[in-house]
């Protein structure tokens, strides 16, 4: 998995790792201080919500338009920096009045555009590293490691975003409101560790950055591949069809800031014990980790040494698991946004695992093409709706009343056990892992290299447009039967999966 990829893979990884850490830091609490902190309805609350990914998965379309005049290295820089007034803003307490909510926007709007040009050029330039005819047959898995490294971030992100909260809260005596932008100043810090990582390592990926200085000092630069205009209309065209698929996955699979955390707020059990209380703590999660990776490191190892540190790390990780689980004592309180590590810790977990399976399928001749994986991963994704769909039903409709303050208050109205949302997203993972990582390879290689920051810009459009619909999640919460909630993106799915069936020859043209 990680043999034979350029130096510059891992430094570009770990700089995207410390800026997801702090979005999704800030991502976890964002719907639920949205509600208490402005007293804004689940479908106001989500409207903002969705708008925001919206802008932050909209605004690469111009970052890639800038990058490919300007160079992709001075986006990503100047990226960072926006981003870093836009959490600054977002991090002060001003309450919850018309100001702060003027002040919130204006930030989430800086933060969106920000984003819009750091995330697409730095994919772009780890792309770039793949022109490279000596590293060209391990693009795949680079992209994997590069997409399992968002989620190494986004891993830690729940329980930080918790954690801080409560501390301002009891340590330092902020209500509950102000206590929240503590979780959003997590933010400004981790993006002077992304910066610091990038300038620091730089060397080692400079030359994709796509800078016409750099090509003119005569430092190495990769040749573009000469297209004709049908050609190059050809693969725009599969690269369209793809964008309006993942439209409708992004849709129901960004569900897990909105109605998913609602659902875990309102629906789900607050206490687990045992070895269910075990999975929330995000330590246990990563010493499970440990244990997947020694495991392949044991098989895969060469040396008789590397093999004796492996099943070391393994016993070590079994044994403090083991000791962890003897004491414990009583229940675990599990609150909503804790919910939202399972997914990064099953993208992490699972990936040497995805890309095993894929490497066996490769040795045989047997390995879906990237639109029929995309494709998959749209039947994976209507299957975890469809278990929602089922143990939804008898469940009551989700309910509000007025509190003390005046405001309106989610009221919770079941204890569902936790372990049906840890399924989900397990199977959504399952899906995500068919469909993101693939879907960037195969924009990287596809798009037409004079339209490369265009393109990748194009899939965040289409990842744009899903968030933006995201809002139906608030907008059916509380005015439908639970089931039939899910159901609405059990439905649009199955429709994208079906539709993109129907296209595959045109797809797999261009692979």
């Amino acid at each position: 998995m990680f043999e034979g990829q350029p130096k510059g893979l891992y430094a570009l990884a770990l700089a995207n790792t410390g800026e997801r850490f702090g979005y999704y830091t800030m991502l976890a609490v964002f719907a639920l201080f949205l509600r208490e902190n402005y007293g804004l309805s689940a479908s106001m609350a989500g409207t903002i919500y969705s708008s925001f990914l919206m802008l932050v998965y909209f605004f690469p379309l111009f970052g890639g338009m800038l990058a490919d005049k300007f160079g992709f290295g001075k986006m990503v820089t100047t990226g960072i920096m926006i981003m870093f007034v836009g959490y600054l803003l977002l991090a002060v307490p001003l309450g919850g009045n018309t100001l702060a909510l003027v002040v919130m926007l204006a930030a989430l709007l800086l933060i969106g555009f920000g984003t819009g040009l750091f995330k697409g050029n730095l994919q772009v330039m780890v792309g770039n590293l793949y022109d490279d005819p000596l590293y060209a047959k391990r693009r795949d898995s680079g992209f994997s490691i590069f997409y399992m490294a968002i989620n190494i971030g986004a891993l830690f992100a729940p329980t930080m975003a918790v954690k801080i909260k409560e501390y301002a809260e009891t340590t330092w005596g902020y209500s509950s409101n102000d206590a929240y932008h503590f979780s959003f100043a997590v933010a400004c810090a981790s993006l002077i560790l992304s910066i610091a990582i990038y300038y620091v390592f730089r060397a080692t990926f400079k030359h994709t950055e796509g800078n016409k200085k750099v090509a003119d000092k005569g430092e190495k630069v990769v040749d573009e591949v000469q297209l004709s205009p049908a050609e190059t209309k050809q693969r725009i065209t599969a690269l369209c069809l793809v964008f309006a698929v993942v439209i409708f996955f992004w849709m129901a699979f960004h569900q897990n800031g909105l109605s998913l955390t609602y659902f875990a707020d309102e629906f789900t059990a607050r206490s687990a014990s045992g070895v269910q209380g075990m999975a929330f703590d995000v330590w246990n999660l990563v010493l499970v980790i440990f244990i997947v990776y020694a495991g392949f490191s044991l098989f895969q190892s060469k040396t008789s040494s590397a093999k004796g540190i492996s099943a070391a790390v393994i016993v070590a990780a079994v044994g403090i698991l083991i000791w962890k689980y003897t004491q414990i004592t009583g229940d675990v309180e599990v609150k909503a946004p804790i919910f939202q590590q399972f997914n990064p810790f099953y993208v992490v977990a699972l990936t040497p695992v995805s890309m095993a399976i894929f490497g066996m399928l490769a040795a045989k001749g047997k390995e879906p093409s990237a639109p029929r994986k995309i494709a998959y991963g749209m039947i994976v994704a209507a299957a975890a709706f469809a278990i929602l769909v089922f143990f939804s039903i008898g469940l009551p409709v989700p309910q509000t009343e007025i509190g003390s303050d005046g405001m309106p208050v989610a009221v919770h109205v079941a204890d569902v056990t936790p372990n049906l949302l840890i399924g989900i997203y397990l199977i959504l993972t399952f899906g995500e892992l068919l469909l993101s990582p693939m879907g960037i390879s195969f924009v990287s290689k596809v798009a037409p290299p004079k339209y490369k920051g265009m393109m990748m810009g194009g899939w965040f459009v289409a990842t744009a447009l899903g968030n933006q619909l995201v809002l139906f999640g608030g907008l059916l919460w509380g005015t439908v039967p639970l089931w039939a909630c899910w159901a609405v993106f059990m439905g649009v799915c199955l429709v994208a999966a079906i539709f993109m069936f129907a296209m595959m020859k045109r797809l797999e043209k261009v692979c």
